[in-house]
C-alpha cells in the first residue's frame, strides 16, 4: 500500500530498536512517556486543523473528545529528524528480527496462539507462522506496541511541516478511528510516529484492512487480546495478493535473490511480493519468511555469511561487544551488530588506550581486548 510503504522510511529504527530485544512474550514493555510542551505556534496551528477536519467528515464532538489534551511533542520531531541513515546488513538485519532468543520467545508465543491464528489462516489463507512473523517483526509478540498518543503524534508530524499532508491525512484517519468508536482516546496509542497495535498498522491501513475477528463490533488492535490485530496483518496480505498454499520463498544455492555479497541466495515469489506490500523492504520481507520458517520448527540459514567489511564475522562482532561491556564500555548487548551504541563504545575504549577514535572495529582491536 502506498501510505505504508511511504510510512516505513520513517519509522525502520525505531521498529528495529523494539524488534532487538528478546525475552518473554506476556506483557507490553513500558516504555517513558513523551511529555507535551506549550507551542503557540503549533496550538494556532491545532485551531486551523479543526476547521480541515470539519470540512472532512470529523464531527465538532469527536474534535472535542479527540483533540482533548493534545499536544506538541518535540520528542517525536527529534526522533524524525535523527534517524539513522545507514543501510543494515541482511545479516545485522536477521541478527536483529530473528536472533536465537527470539525465536525460542517466539515460538513460546506462536504455541500459545497457535489455535487463533489457526482460525485466521482458515478464513484468509495467510499461514499461521507468517501472521506470527509480522508480529515479531513489528512489536515483538505484542510486548512493545508503543504508548505515545497517536493524535497528538500525528499532529505534531503534520504542525512541523516536512511530511505535513502525509500525517495530517494519518491524523484525520486517526479521528476517524475514534469516531467509529473502534477505541477510546486513551487507548488510541502507538509509536512515535503513529503506527499501532500488535501489528503496528498506520490509521490509514487501519481504515483500509482492519478487522472485527471476535465479533465484537470493535476492530481492536490495541487489546491484550491480540486476535483482530493478527486477523487484520492477514486481512491485508490476502488483499495484497497473498496465493493460497504457496510459500513465501526459499534459500537457494545459486542465482535468486542475494541481499549481501557472499551470503544467502533465495527465490521468491507471489508471496514474498505480498509481504513486500505490507513493508517494502527487501530486508523485511526476507526477514519476516526466515523468522516464519523458524516459528514453524525450520532451522538456521545453510550457506554462511561472510566477514563484514572490517573483516569480522558475527562471532567476531559478538566477542568484541562482549569484551569490551567487561572492560566498562557499553555496548548495550552482544549481538553482534555494531549500531550506534557499540560504535561510541568501541570509540571511548579507543580514547582511553590513546589511538585514534575512529568508533570502528577491526581484527587489531579485538586481539588488543584480549
Amino acid at each position: 500500500m502506498i501510505n505504508r510503504r511511504h510510512f516505513i522510511a520513517l519509522t525502520g529504527a525505531t521498529a528495529l530498536q523494539a524488534c532487538s530485544t528478546g525475552g518473554g512474550v506476556s506483557a507490553p514493555t513500558a516504555t517513558p512517556t513523551m511529555r507535551a510542551v506549550p507551542n503557540p505556534a503549533f496550538d494556532a496551528w491545532v485551531a486551523n486543523f479543526k476547521t480541515r477536519a470539519l470540512s472532512k467528515g470529523i464531527t465538532a464532538s469527536t474534535l472535542q473528545t479527540g483533540m482533548r489534551g493534545v499536544g506538541f511533542l518535540p520528542e517525536v520531531i527529534e526522533r524524525d529528524r535523527n534517524q539513522t541513515e545507514f543501510k543494515r546488513s541482511f545479516e545485522d538485519y536477521l541478527a536483529i528480527v530473528a536472533s536465537e532468543e527470539k525465536i525460542r520467545a517466539g515460538r513460546v508465543a506462536f504455541a500459545r496462539e497457535r489455535s487463533r491464528l489457526n482460525a485466521i489462516e482458515a478464513k484468509y489463507g495467510v499461514p499461521a507462522n507468517v501472521v506470527a512473523a509480522i508480529w515479531g517483526v513489528e512489536s515483538n509478540f505484542g510486548t512493545r506496541r508503543g504508548n505515545v498518543p497517536v493524535v497528538s503524534a500525528t499532529a505534531t508530524l503534520a504542525f512541523e511541516g516536512r511530511r505535513g499532508a502525509f500525517f495530517e491525512k494519518q491524523l484525520i484517519a486517526a479521528l476517524k478511528i475514534l469516531q467509529s468508536g473502534d477505541t477510546t482516546p486513551n487507548r488510541l496509542v502507538g509509536s512515535w510516529a503513529g503506527a499501532m497495535g500488535h501489528t503496528q498498522f498506520i490509521p490509514t491501513s487501519y481504515q483500509l484492512f482492519a478487522v472485527d475477528f471476535t465479533g465484537d463490533g470493535r476492530r481492536d488492535i490495541w487489546s491484550e487480546d491480540p486476535s483482530d490485530a493478527l486477523a487484520s496483518t492477514a486481512a491485508y496480505l490476502a488483499k495484497s495478493g497473498w496465493q493460497r498454499s504457496q510459500p513465501w520463498g526459499r534459500e537457494v544455492t545459486s542465482g535468486g535473490l542475494q541481499p549481501d555479497p557472499g551470503g544467502p541466495r533465495f527465490e521468491v515469489g507471489q508471496n514474498f511480493r505480498a509481504i513486500k506490500r505490507y513493508n517494502n523492504s527487501d530486508n523485511y520481507a526476507l526477514g519476516v519468511g526466515h523468522l516464519a520458517d523458524r516459528l514453524a520448527g525450520g532451522g538456521p540459514l545453510k550457506t554462511p555469511f561472510g566477514p563484514d567489511k572490517y573483516g569480522l564475522k558475527i562471532d567476531d562482532r559478538k566477542r568484541l561487544q562482549t569484551r569490551l561491556t567487561a572492560k566498562g564500555f557499553d555496548t548495550g548487548g552482544a549481538d553482534g551488530v555494531l549500531g550506534p551504541k557499540s560504535k561510541a563504545a568501541i570509540a571511548a575504549y579507543q580514547r582511553s588506550v590513546g589511538l585514534e577514535a575512529t568508533g570502528n572495529p577491526s581484527p587489531a582491536l579485538l586481539q588488543r581486548l584480549g
